[in-house]
């Protein structure tokens, strides 16, 4: 199968199961929604800004913004209404870590919530789904020895956040999760953004 084909079955494989992962999580009234993430064992889930397109060009890097996808100028501010959006909500000051890709860096430092950690277990995996499963896996290993004490912000990509939380955000959308006993993450809403 070419490099093209591939990625068209990809592409229509996510739109087959994005309905059945809609519909899977209720909205949470918005107040429940901002004060779990205020309350411990809470973490949001941002996917990045509207970067327009799908994947990333060929020659792709990490570290070379000029050779990915980035941020739409409605892109950048959508990221900055995202963190009115939560200075509205009482959150003024997170610890903010963010996948690799520039769009995702990009996303979380126009939210200006505070200073942004690099985390490449929220890197993007689109392009590679059969290390998917090992990645979600270290993800979850990671955020079971997160204090989760203040309120904690993840920005990363469609991919991470459908594995870790099994829903399909919008770029933007905001993913509350909890985390229980076993260290296992439940959605607690989504919040959608324009």
């Amino acid at each position: 199968m070419t490099g093209d084909a591939a990625t068209r079955r990809r592409c229509l494989g996510a739109l087959a199961v994005a309905p059945l992962l809609l519909g899977a999580v209720r909205a949470a009234p918005a107040s429940t929604l901002w004060s779990a993430l205020r309350a411990p064992a809470h973490v949001a889930l941002i996917r990045h800004a509207t970067a327009p397109g799908t994947f990333d060009p060929p020659g792709f890097r990490i570290g070379d913004c000029s050779t990915q996808r980035n941020l739409s100028p409605e892109g950048r501010a959508q990221a900055e209404r995202i963190g009115d959006l939560f200075r509205a909500n009482g959150i003024t000051d997170a610890r903010v870590f963010s996948s690799q890709w520039c769009r995702c860096l990009d996303t979380a430092i126009l939210l200006r919530l505070g200073d942004v950690v690099p985390q490449p277990l929220l890197n993007s995996f689109a392009e590679d789904r059969g290390r998917g499963a090992q990645q979600i896996a270290a993800l979850r290993g990671w955020l079971a020895e997160q204090p989760l004490t203040r309120p904690t912000v993840l920005v990363t990509h469609q991919v991470v956040i459908s594995g870790l939380g099994k829903v399909f955000p919008a770029s933007g959308e905001i993913v509350v999760l909890r985390r229980d006993a076993a260290s296992s993450f439940v959605v607690v809403g989504r919040q959608p953004t324009a």
